[in-house]
C-alpha cells in the first residue's frame, strides 16, 4: 500500500511540474508578444512622427510590411539618400520610400506590382500624399523566367527605367506562388546595381528566403550579407565589387 501511494504522490508531483513548465512557457510567450507589439507600435509613431505623415500610415497585417522594416528602410534612406531605389512590389512600403525621398529633396523610386489593382492602389495612396512625383508604381506583371534550368515567375522588366540601382528592397513576389519566388531578383538585376548598392529582403525568417540568401551569397562573392532580427527577419545585403 505504501509503494501505491508513494507512486501516486510522485505521479501528482510530476503532473504539477508538468503544470508549472506550462505556465511559465504561457507566460514567457505572451511576455514576448507583448514586447513585439510594443516594438512596432513604438516603430510605427517614430515613422508617422519622423517622415511627418500626419494622416497616419495605411497598414494591415497580413499584406503590409511589419513597422520595424519600414522603420530599418526609411532610415537608410535618410542617412543614405540613395539616388535610386527599386522596390519588388508595392504598398506601404513605397508611401515611406518615396516620402523619404521628398524629405531628403532628391532620390527616384520605382515599384514594380504584379498586381494591376493593387498598383493602382499603391499609385493612389502616393497621390492622396502627395508624392506621385517621387515614386513611380510599375505594373508588372510575372512572367516566366529560365535560369539555370529553372524556370521562375517574376516581374516583367520592359517598363523598368535602365538605370543604376543604389537600393533594393525585395517584399515580392508573394511566396506561395512557388518556390524560391524572390530568388530571380538578383540573377534579373544583378547587372544593374551600383557597387555600394543595398539590398533588403523582407521576410527572411521564412526557410524558403533563408535559402535563397545563401543561394545568392554562393552565385555572387561580391555580396556582403548579414541577417537583421525584425519580427518578420530581414536578410541584409551590400554588393562589394
Amino acid at each position: 500500500m505504501s509503494v501505491v501511494i508513494i507512486t501516486l504522490l510522485l505521479v501528482i508531483i510530476v503532473l504539477q511540474l508538468v503544470m508549472l513548465y506550462r505556465h511559465q512557457q504561457t507566460c514567457q510567450q505572451r511576455d514576448r508578444e507583448k514586447a513585439l507589439q510594443f516594438n512596432q507600435f513604438e516603430a510605427y509613431h517614430y515613422l508617422r512622427d519622423r517622415l511627418q505623415l500626419t494622416r497616419g500610415i495605411p497598414y494591415t497585417t497580413d499584406w503590409s510590411a511589419a513597422p520595424d522594416f519600414l522603420k530599418l528602410i526609411a532610415g537608410h534612406v535618410l542617412q543614405q539618400r540613395p539616388a535610386v531605389i527599386v522596390e519588388c512590389s508595392s504598398g506601404t512600403t513605397s508611401l515611406v520610400l518615396a516620402r523619404c525621398c521628398e524629405i531628403n529633396g532628391s532620390g527616384e523610386l520605382y515599384s514594380l506590382e504584379n498586381g494591376a489593382e493593387y498598383a493602382e492602389q499603391s499609385r493612389h495612396t502616393l497621390a492622396r500624399y502627395d508624392l506621385s512625383s517621387w515614386g513611380e508604381i510599375i505594373h508588372a506583371p510575372l512572367i516566366p523566367y529560365e535560369i539555370d534550368g529553372v524556370t521562375y515567375q517574376w516581374y516583367e522588366l520592359d517598363n523598368l527605367p535602365d538605370r543604376s540601382i543604389d537600393m533594393l528592397v525585395i517584399d515580392g513576389p508573394p511566396g506561395f506562388i512557388q518556390q524560391h519566388s524572390r530568388y530571380a531578383a538578383l540573377p534579373l538585376l544583378f547587372d544593374k546595381l551600383a557597387d555600394g548598392c543595398t539590398i533588403f529582403m523582407d521576410d527572411a525568417a521564412r526557410p524558403d528566403e533563408q535559402a535563397i540568401a545563401r543561394m545568392w551569397c554562393e552565385q555572387y562573392p561580391q555580396l556582403n550579407n548579414h541577417y537583421l532580427n525584425t519580427e518578420r527577419g530581414c536578410a541584409l545585403f551590400r554588393v562589394e565589387r
